[in-house]
C-alpha cells in the first residue's frame, strides 16, 4: 500500500472513529434526558435513538441495550464523583491538613457538592427504578466507598468508618432526592457539621 493510500485509509478511519464517538456521546445524552424524564422502566430504546438523532442499529453497536446505557451513565457519574473527592482530599493535604476526619469531610463535601451540581442524574440512581440487579451494584459500590474512606483512617474499616459512610450515604440520598435546592444545601452542611463532631472528645 502506498503512503498516499495509507494516509487516506488512516484519515477515513479517524473520521469514522470521531463519528462513532460523537454518536455514543449523543446516545448517552439522550438516554440521560429520557431516563430522568420517564424513569428507567418506562423509557424506550426508540425514545433514546429518536432524541439522539441516531438509529437503533447504532445504539446496539455501542451498547448492549437500555440497561447498558443506564449503567454507563452510572459509571461515568461515579467516575466524576471519585475525581471530585480525590481532588478535594489532595487539595486539603496540599494545604497541610493531616487530620483523617477533616480529610474525610473535605471529600464528603465535594461528593455532596457533586450531587447538588448534577441533581437530576444523581437522583436517577437513587429512586429505585434501575435495571434488574442494580441494587446489588449499589451495595457493592457502598462497600468500595467504605474501603476508600477507611484508607483515610489508616486502613481501619472499623465501626467509625462504617457509621461515617452510612451517614454520608443517607445524606446523599436526601440531598439528591429533595426538590428544594436550598434545603438540600442546608441539610448537607448540617450533616457535615455533625460528622465533624463524631469521634471528637
Amino acid at each position: 500500500m502506498s503512503s498516499d493510500t495509507e494516509r487516506l485509509v488512516t484519515g477515513a478511519s479517524a473520521r469514522t472513529s470521531e463519528r462513532g464517538a460523537a454518536t455514543r456521546v449523543a446516545l448517552l445524552a439522550a438516554a440521560r434526558e429520557v431516563f430522568v424524564t420517564s424513569g428507567f422502566a418506562d423509557a424506550g430504546v426508540t425514545d433514546v435513538v429518536s432524541r439522539a438523532g441516531a438509529s437503533v442499529g447504532s445504539l446496539y453497536h455501542h451498547f448492549s441495550g437500555k440497561a447498558d446505557l443506564y449503567l454507563t451513565l452510572f459509571e461515568e457519574f461515579q467516575a466524576r464523583q471519585a475525581q471530585r473527592t480525590k481532588q478535594a482530599v489532595q487539595e486539603a493535604r496540599a494545604g497541610g491538613e493531616t487530620d483523617p476526619m477533616r480529610l474525610f469531610i473535605a471529600g464528603a463535601r465535594a461528593y455532596l457538592e457533586g450531587c447538588l451540581a448534577e441533581r437530576e442524574i444523581s437522583a436517577l440512581f437513587l429512586r429505585g427504578d434501575g435495571p434488574p440487579g442494580f441494587e446489588v451494584i449499589m451495595r457493592d459500590r457502598l462497600r468500595q466507598w467504605t474501603k476508600r474512606n477507611a484508607a483515610l483512617f489508616g486502613g481501619d474499616e472499623g465501626p467509625l468508618v462504617v457509621v461515617l459512610t452510612g451517614a454520608l450515604a443517607a445524606a446523599v440520598s436526601e440531598v439528591a432526592l429533595s426538590e428544594d435546592e436550598e434545603a438540600s444545601r442546608d441539610l448537607a452542611d448540617g450533616v457535615l457539621s455533625i460528622i465533624g463532631r463524631i469521634g471528637r472528645p
